[in-house]
């Protein structure tokens, strides 16, 4: 299996298993997502790629002092098998590279397995909470609920 930037042909399966696994949220756009991260030279969208075929993704990036993660997902098939661990190192390697000291991600407050699976590899809760703001008035009418509260959107 290779982790490598996303082969533009592959663009439209990493969507969809971003749908599959429930990380898409109405007021969010994957594909706009997909887009910048893969067009600024501080992102790059990771994807595990075994014979041809998509079975997972991380989108990574940083913002100068700490790095940050979204997306991860990987394919129903390889559930259970590490490979959300060899994306996290090959995420947190492509961050560590660039001189960042910190990564960072965001779990919604329900998903208490995940946070579970990135305890074990050593994240923590940090002391802060996130707030958010859309510019777009539509979208941030969209957004409401408890996903609103959660800390887990962009």
């Amino acid at each position: 299996m290779i982790v490598e930037r996303l082969p533009e042909h592959l663009r439209e399966e990493a969507v969809s298993l971003w749908q599959d696994a429930g990380l898409t949220r109405p007021w969010n756009d994957p594909r706009a997502d997909l887009d910048r991260a893969l067009g600024s030279p501080s992102s790059t969208v990771l994807a595990a790629v075994e014979d041809g075929r998509l079975t997972g993704t991380a989108m990574v990036g940083h913002d100068g002092h700490r790095g940050w993660v979204y997306y991860v997902a990987v394919h129903p098939s390889r559930r259970g098998q590490g490979l959300g661990r060899e994306l996290m190192a090959a995420a947190e390697h492509w961050v560590a590279g660039r001189g960042i000291p910190k990564m960072q991600l965001m779990v919604r407050t329900t998903n208490t397995g995940t946070r579970e699976f990135y305890e074990r590899m050593g994240y923590a809760v940090q002391d802060t909470v996130v707030l958010g703001k859309f510019f777009d008035p539509e979208r941030q009418a969209r957004q409401s609920g408890p996903a609103r509260l959660s800390g887990g959107d962009r």
